[in-house]
């Protein structure tokens, strides 16, 4: 890349008079390390969630790529540990339970609850323990759940985060060009991890926790970064699932995509068939693109196995 050459990043457009910056700054704060020359970058460029808050996290993983790419140089990261995932311990908390069998009625009033800190290194067990794909820092804006039954169980866990830049299948459905995309991106939430632990087993559950968190992630996503969500997307392994209870939870499947997915950010899985699925029950208009105002209803047996995605 020359120094005339301008970039498109996570949906933001830098002039070569921005990447120009970027190359001071990390040559001028080199001895504050990336962390820092991350967040002074975002403050200078105003690059902030709709909340206010600076987007550091996607600003240090394009100063990552630059200085693979030899445009400028970072000084040297701290000694954190071996790049890549990281790994993570499990303790007897997430062992195997007791077998629950039992109706959603049962369970009722099932809560989705925001995973805090306290409980993180839970939820991160039982996704590296029995999610098929393991647990991966997420990249970007995201939310955690766990799905409690009225009796305080610990029935599920879901991970929401942002969505991949781009997706043939859903560009071409919400009909927006490369601008339109770059604008209203943000607004489209990617379900990245959806696991009923295998000791749960309850007819119709799946389902029900994506229609009820269809309803409360928008809110709770706009408490947290400031805007409402307004489409819900997922891949599901076209080798392994059906994305069954998506669609009984009234999503629909829009094609499929060879792609790694936005979690894999080491490249580690082999690129594979997965299906592209959208839901939510919202409103594209604002998109600039067609109006996608209800997604259709699917038939489909639910309870075909498909305990995760």
């Amino acid at each position: 890349m020359n120094n005339s050459m301008a970039i498109t990043f996570a949906g933001r457009h830098f002039s070569s008079d921005e990447l120009n910056l970027m190359r001071q700054a990390a040559i001028d704060y080199a001895g504050l390390g990336v962390t820092e020359i991350a967040r002074t970058i975002c403050e200078w460029l105003d690059w902030k969630r709709p909340n206010g808050r600076l987007k550091n996290h996607e600003c240090r993983l394009l100063l990552e790529r630059l200085d693979h790419q030899g445009v400028l140089m970072l000084p040297d990261l701290h000694s954190s540990g071996r790049r890549g995932p990281r790994t993570v311990a499990t303790d007897t908390r997430s062992d195997s339970q007791t077998t629950i069998q039992a109706t959603v009625a049962d369970l009722e009033p099932l809560r989705l609850t925001l995973v805090e800190n306290a409980n993180s290194a839970l939820w991160r067990q039982f996704i590296q323990r029995y999610h098929y794909l393991g647990c991966r820092v997420p990249v970007g804006a995201h939310l955690r759940y766990f799905v409690h039954s009225a009796q305080g169980q610990i029935l599920a866990c879901l991970l929401w985060t942002s969505p991949a830049w781009k997706m043939a299948a859903r560009d071409r459905w919400i009909g927006w060009g490369p601008d339109q995309r770059a604008r209203n991106l943000q607004y489209i939430v990617n379900n990245g991890r959806f696991l009923i632990l295998p000791w749960v087993q309850v007819k119709g559950l799946a389902s029900t926790i994506l229609a009820r968190s269809a309803r409360q992630l928008p809110l709770d996503w706009r408490q947290c970064y400031g805007y409402m969500p307004l489409l819900l997307e997922t891949l599901v392994d076209a080798t392994r699932f059906k994305g069954t209870c998506y669609r009984a939870a009234n999503w629909m499947c829009l094609g499929e995509t060879l792609g790694r997915g936005r979690m894999d950010r080491y490249h580690l899985a082999p690129a594979k068939p997965s299906k592209l699925i959208v839901g939510g029950g919202v409103g594209l208009g604002q998109f600039g693109g067609p109006e996608r105002a209800r997604l259709p209803q699917v038939d489909g047996d639910e309870n075909a196995p498909f305990p995760q995605n």
